[in-house]
């Protein structure tokens, strides 16, 4: 079984969700996780999560939106984590690519989702893009202030320092269709490097879909063939790489795990 643990569901037509869910299951794909990116659409999430057994969820403010004035007290977080099947805070961080938002807003909610993460127990989706300093600085400083929290770096294109640093504090790395792109060596030396038991696939769907399908909109499907390129950068089967990606996924997310 695999495991797409970041795609959008609410960002495909109404009326095709259950055929794209459907072809996800067809392709091996037993467990999915749609993202929140707006607060004021929690209850969307929710509704895709309760819809499918093997659909869950999260809630939280992207970077992108950091700045609509809707940015959630932790509080507020916390108490929508609380569903049964939303089973992490995000996606948060920072974006210094298209700043769409201010940065210190982008901060103050990057630090908000994740005192709301500690708080609630359950993992961060952590969107990061030419931001890794600042980054790795808040996570770090976070972790001192407050003490540890689960989280994971969603989509990973980042550099070395941010990978190593994040792992240093226990968190995980969730690689995308970016690393089968021809571009995308020093990703794949990274991730090379990486410890096995922190390491996650996604699709981040319907964008970056992966060779052979890049240039047309991706779907949880196609989270096979970015575990497939996965398994030639560690040298495994696609088994063993499908094993290893759920297993961590479960050690994360333990509220799925714990759902049996």
């Amino acid at each position: 079984m695999l495991v797409d643990s970041h795609c959008h569901l609410d960002y495909f037509a109404e009326a095709e969700i259950d055929a794209v869910v459907d072809r996800a299951r067809g392709a091996g794909v037993g467990t999915l996780v749609t993202i929140g990116t707006r607060f004021h659409q929690a209850a969307t999430v929710k509704a895709l999560a309760e819809r499918f057994p093997d659909v869950w969820g999260t809630i939280g403010v992207h970077p992108h939106n950091a700045g609509e004035g809707e940015m959630p007290t932790v509080e507020a977080l916390v108490a929508e984590a609380a569903h049964p099947r939303i089973i992490g805070i995000g996606e948060s961080g920072l974006d210094y690519f298209y700043d769409k938002a201010p940065r210190d807003l982008q901060q103050e909610g990057f630090r908000r989702h994740i005192r709301a993460a500690r708080q609630a127990g359950v993992p961060l989706a952590i969107h990061a893009r030419q931001a890794d300093e600042d980054i790795a600085d808040i996570l770090e400083a976070e972790h001192a202030r407050g003490g540890p929290f689960d989280f994971l770096l969603h989509c990973f294109s980042s550099g070395r320092q941010l990978a190593k640093r994040a792992v240093a504090l226990g968190g995980y790395v969730s690689l995308s269709g970016i690393i089968t792109f021809p571009k995308s060596q020093e990703i794949r030396d990274i991730v090379a490097d990486l410890p096995g038991d922190r390491l996650l696939v996604e699709t981040d769907s319907p964008y970056l879909a992966p060779v052979p399908f890049r240039g047309k909109r991706c779907e949880p499907a196609m989270v096979a063939h970015t575990a497939k390129v996965l398994a030639e950068v560690r040298g495994l089967s696609i088994a063993e790489t499908e094993a290893l990606t759920t297993a961590n996924f479960l050690r994360l997310f333990t509220k799925v795990s714990n759902a049996g």
